[in-house]
């Protein structure tokens, strides 16, 4: 059996017109099959008055059993077959046709033409006797008529006349399915057209869709267009981030090559103790690297699949945690100051630590030798979570607030990624917050925002 789904449009328009068509057809054939019954009825018992009034004038004419030659023809020859009569003079005696008429099965009105049904020779016969006033053979009286017809020779004919019909009426739907088969596929011709269009374009042809369609269609290949515009801006950002993460762990795999192949040449312990240091940190900052390439890729996908109701202030905390002992080994001052309320966010924990994260250890690298004293401070109020980060090093400029979010941008060289406040700017974003940077009069505030979620729901 076939799946709906698997039907052809063609074929589905021409299933949801024709049926309709079809039913109203045979619903107006079958009425007008009823009407014509009753009129062909109609005109029948007519021929039958008419062939009584005939046979009764020229009986009164001849005044005995001459018949005009029409007269004879059209009782030999009418619509529904043959016509048979039967004529009496006045007192009742027998003038002309057929010896005895068939008898009706209850008495007739004699002041009027009476039609009734009767057998006669072991058929069904429709009869109608008309009485009529005059004189005949000098003798006035009244004259009876009557005439009948075959009622199977009527059917016949009437059969005959529903079969041209219907013949005529199947002639018609045929024509009307072909019609609308054709007129279909003549319809889906944009379709069509379209659709060879888009198979003859090659994998890479991303362009939009310019073909002209009809109304109906314009909204799928709106749609279709808008799709193909994200699809190649995916493309394009994938293609971008491959291009400059290969070009950002070029130079750390050439420095690990270059002191992975001295270390073996080097004989004096000191000097090999030392190459063997720059191994380590050259490794670690390529992990680093490599890591936080995975978590600005990562943002594009995950951030919604580990989304919880967390306390903010435990995240912050846990971060400080780890890296106090980085930033007091360099007589560094760091200091949490957290707020004693609840901080109910809604989110990926592990998201939102990677962009503290970034941002004291971007506070750590580009702070200068001159930075004494880094401050996290958490806060809320009844709408936003918010976390600062300060320092009193370097700073960066309000103006150059664009380039210093923007990926693998650096405002000074040094041994940074230019990955870390890219990844704070994405996560903060995906968890439909703000991120900006203070004005403060020296080193480099900036502040988180966060949406606050429901008090009552953080256990």
């Amino acid at each position: 059996m076939v799946s709906p789904r698997a039907l052809s449009l063609r074929l589905r328009l021409f299933l949801v017109i024709l049926p309709p068509l079809l039913l109203v057809s045979v619903l107006l054939g079958f009425w007008r099959f009823q009407a014509a019954q009753r009129t062909s009825e109609d005109l029948f018992d007519r021929s039958l008055l008419a062939a009584a009034l005939a046979i009764s004038r020229d009986v009164a004419i001849s005044e005995g059993d001459a018949l005009s030659p029409s007269t004879r023809n059209f009782i030999s020859d009418a619509g529904g077959g043959e016509i048979f009569y039967h004529v009496t003079g006045p007192a009742g005696f027998y003038v002309t046709g057929y010896a005895y008429p068939p008898r009706p099965a209850q008495p007739l009105a004699r002041d009027s033409p009476s039609y009734y049904e009767a057998r006669y020779r072991d058929e069904e016969m429709r009869v109608l006797r008309i009485i009529e006033e005059g004189t005949f053979n000098d003798q006035p009286g009244q004259m009876v008529v009557t005439v009948w017809q075959r009622i199977s020779d009527r059917q016949a004919f009437a059969r005959d006349l529903a079969f041209r019909a219907i013949a005529l009426m199947s002639g018609l739907m045929i024509t009307l399915a072909l019609v609308v088969w054709f007129g279909v596929q003549i319809g889906l011709r944009p379709l069509n057209s379209l659709m060879d269009a888009i198979n003859k374009r090659s994998p890479d042809d991303l362009s939009r869709i310019r073909r002209p369609v009809p109304t109906e269609v314009a909204g799928v290949v709106a749609t279709l267009n808008r799709l193909l515009g994200q699809v190649q801006d995916s493309l394009e950002t994938h293609q971008s981030f491959i291009s400059d993460a290969a070009h950002q762990l070029r130079n750390p795999a050439a420095a690990l090559l270059a002191l992975a192949e001295t270390l073996p040449d080097v004989r004096d312990e000191t000097e090999r103790a030392a190459r063997q240091a720059e191994l380590i940190a050259a490794a670690r900052a390529s992990a680093r690297l490599a890591n936080q390439l995975l978590s600005l890729e990562r943002l594009r996908y995950d951030v919604d699949q580990a989304r919880v109701r967390f306390d903010l202030g435990d995240v912050v905390e846990t971060v400080c945690e780890n890296l106090a002992p980085v930033a007091l080994s360099r007589d560094i001052d760091f200091v949490l100051d957290r707020s004693e309320l609840a901080l109910p966010v809604d989110g990926n924990p592990v998201l939102i630590g990677e962009a503290v994260t970034n941002l004291i250890e971007n506070a750590l690298r580009h702070g200068g030798d001159q930075m004494t004293r880094i401050t996290v401070r958490t806060d809320a109020d009844d709408a936003t979570i918010v976390v600062t980060v300060q320092d009193d090093g370097l700073g960066i400029p309000l103006d150059q607030a664009e380039t210093a979010f923007r990926r693998f941008s650096q405002l000074r060289n040094g041994e940074g990624t230019g990955l870390g406040l890219a990844i704070v700017e994405q996560v903060v974003r995906r968890h439909s917050g703000t991120v900006r940077l203070e004005d403060v009069a020296n080193g480099t505030c900036v502040r988180l925002e966060f949406p606050r979620a429901d008090q009552p729901e953080i256990k």
